[in-house]
């Protein structure tokens, strides 16, 4: 299309060289015949573009001539860039097209450039005007007029702008794509730009959106001079609407996306959300994080085991009033993610923006990476993509990811578009469901079992057991059973320590948790001098991982993993107030019992303790110890009564926990 091979009157200039060459070899002319050499290498190596321009033959491959065989495209990032003036154009509008090198002047000869529906059929739209110097040529494709462009002449040229005016029956997105030769074996082929939006004409007219330019390195400079231009401070209320709606359209049919909470693309509503768009060799990540999150980075990581550990990230950062692209790779143990490991020249970015905390970026990353003697194969190989956001950094790498992250549930050849889901939650929601039966549950009724129950069913027992020991002894070892399981499948998930408020105290949880059974066994006999200190240490251990476990639970909430509603913390308010409220209770209705049972044992008068009356007072001391303590009613009544609400409370939370985010069953 763009390089031929030489001319028939090349050649033939060539044969004379070659002929006059052997002649002065022979008569050793050796000064001149050095000289001749030269000018025969140069030639050779002349790169000389098409001076038509490309042929409307590939209008549909874009590929040149000789392309195929042992030469083929270029599947390094291409130096050269295709910009638009705008993001946004009115039907019937004029936009500017401009093709251009990175670094500053560097040249190419030929090119050829379309503009094509962003979505399926990706048909050829607009119309290419005519250049005023007379370096662009007019094509006709798909039988339209002037709707692809070419070169004019075979000339070396750094930079080449183009006028396109959009179809006036066409609304949505369109993106230019251009075939840039450098030399002759040296060619970019569907070189992309970003995204136009093809609008009715009175919307364009009410909030034009220039794209800068992109950047010729891996940071996006907000202070560009390309005009025109308008300070990413400020975009138009339409047009910003716009350009969220526009990241989501062809997910699933042109692209793969994929962000958090899980099945936040369907409603357009993700927290952050990555976007891959595969053409050919050429792979493009667009990365976003939600309005109102503020977000310190948004990243992307592609992982074989959906774990966080050996994985290629792309990040995206705002730094000193621009977005920093970075490529890291994360190490498990310890977990941290390198800068150093990565080439940072294997990713470029496109385009990026900061409006109102929203972080974008556009990223083409070269198909192939080796890091550390690993190859990240994209053609060929399938990856969990692993969105992640957080609201700090470190000094060299992005900080602990608090606003959330999710990986795919499964692994995509990322040039498959697919509906790509999150990675199953059961373990995580299981792990919550069964703390908050320990914890909020059974917890709970085991504590005031053991601390308001010791007087009320005397008499009666199971298993040989006072009633009250028996129920203490059954709640505790099933909070015991739940929470050493609810650990384990934690583990399970994670498989690595993650250190912060929620998993510190949830672990000195499990530990007193662990050692008060323990500690039971080899309680002291009721009569020993030890037995006092054990009460308090079996009462203290209790108590405080009770209050550590409801306290770890508050701290869930604010977990991203987790997807709990933050109104979820008034329920638990709720609870609180609740369990201290019926303790109150307890504890009135314990002293009054006990200052009965009081009047009852000192109703002798202390002049009548005969032997008779004396045998009567040892008797009557013998049945109240067989009787239940006074208000007993009371207590089991407010015990029944504790115990629904007691259930009430814990089949909510763990409705919320299991069908974690439950807004989603409400829009």
């Amino acid at each position: 299309m763009m390089v031929s091979t030489l001319t028939l009157t090349d050649r033939c200039l060539k044969m004379s060289l070659s002929t006059l060459a052997l002649e002065l070899l022979v008569r050793k002319r050796c000064w001149l015949l050095v000289a001749l050499a030269a000018l025969l290498n140069c030639g050779c190596h002349s790169v000389w573009a098409l001076p038509q321009g490309a042929p409307e033959t590939v209008c549909d491959t874009m590929l040149p001539f000789h392309a195929g065989g042992s030469v083929l495209p270029e599947n390094s990032v291409s130096p050269f860039s295709v910009e638009t003036s705008s993001s946004v154009v009115g039907q019937g509008q004029t936009l500017r097209i401009d093709v251009t090198g990175a670094p500053a002047g560097l040249s190419f000869g030929g090119f050829m450039i379309q503009a094509r529906n962003r979505n399926p059929p990706y048909q050829i739209v607009g119309q290419f005007s005519p250049s005023r110097d007379g370096t662009v040529k007019l094509m006709n494709c798909e039988n339209s007029v002037n709707n692809s462009a070419t070169h004019s002449n075979a000339g070396p040229k750094p930079q080449v702008s183009l006028d396109w005016q959009s179809p006036v029956d066409f609304l949505g997105q369109v993106v230019f794509n251009a075939t840039v030769a450098q030399s002759y074996n040296q060619f970019w082929v569907g070189i992309p730009s970003n995204p136009v939006q093809v609008v009715r004409r009175d919307v364009s007219a009410a909030a034009p959106l220039p794209t800068p330019s992109a950047p010729n390195n891996n940071n996006f400079n907000y202070a560009s001079t390309r005009s025109p231009y308008v300070p990413p401070s400020y975009v138009a209320p339409s047009a910003v609407a716009a350009s969220e709606d526009s990241f989501y359209d062809g997910c699933g049919q042109s692209k793969n996306c994929f962000g958090f909470p899980n099945g936040c693309v369907a409603t357009k509503s993700c927290t952050s959300v990555s976007a891959v768009t595969v053409r050919g060799d050429i792979y493009e990540f667009e990365l976003r994080s939600g309005k109102g999150t503020n977000a310190a980075y948004v990243a992307l990581g592609l992982s074989d085991d959906a774990k966080m550990g050996e994985d290629l990230t792309t990040e995206c950062v705002p730094e000193n009033g621009r977005i920093n692209l970075y490529s890291s790779y994360t190490s498990a143990s310890p977990y941290s993610a390198v800068r150093a490991n990565v080439p940072q020249n294997s990713a470029r970015l496109l385009n990026a923006s900061l409006v109102d905390g929203v972080i974008y970026c556009k990223v083409q990353r070269e198909p192939l990476t080796v890091v550390q003697g690993r190859s990240f194969d994209l053609r060929n190989g399938a990856y969990h993509m692993l969105v992640a956001s957080g609201s700090s950094l470190k000094e060299n790498s992005v900080g602990y990811h608090d606003i959330g992250r999710l990986p795919s549930g499964s692994p995509i050849n990322l040039a498959v578009v697919q509906d790509v889901g999150g990675s199953s939650q059961l373990l995580v929601r299981l792990h919550g469901a069964f703390m908050i039966a320990a914890w909020i549950g059974t917890t709970s009724l085991g504590i005031i079992f053991a601390r308001y129950f010791k007087q009320t069913w005397v008499g009666s027992q199971t298993c040989g057991k006072d009633q009250w020991f028996a129920w203490h002894r059954m709640l505790m070892v099933t909070t015991w059973t739940l929470t050493v399981v609810a650990y384990i499948l934690i583990w399970v998930e994670l498989k690595r320590a993650v250190w912060h408020a929620h998993s510190i105290t949830g672990m000195i949880t499990v530990l007193l948790c662990f050692i008060q059974p323990i500690g039971a066994l080899f309680r002291p006999g009721p009569n020993d001098k030890m037995r006092p200190y054990f009460n308090w240490g079996h009462w203290l251990g209790g108590n405080l991982a009770h209050i550590l476990a409801i306290v770890a639970i508050f701290f869930s909430v604010k977990l991203p993993k987790a997807e709990l509603p933050e109104w979820m913390d008034w329920i638990l308010v709720g609870f609180v107030v609740f369990h201290v409220l019926v303790h109150l209770i307890f504890s009135i209705s314990g002293i009054a019992s006990d200052r009965q049972q009081s009047q009852r044992i000192n109703t002798f008068q202390m002049g009548d303790m005969t032997h008779h009356h004396q045998h009567a007072m040892r008797n009557g001391m013998s049945m109240e110890r067989k009787m239940d303590a006074p208000y007993a009613g009371l207590r089991k009544g407010l015990l029944g009564v504790y115990s629904v609400v007691l259930i009430l409370f814990v089949v909510v939370l763990i409705l919320l926990v299991v069908l974690a985010p439950i807004e989603k069953l409400f829009e």
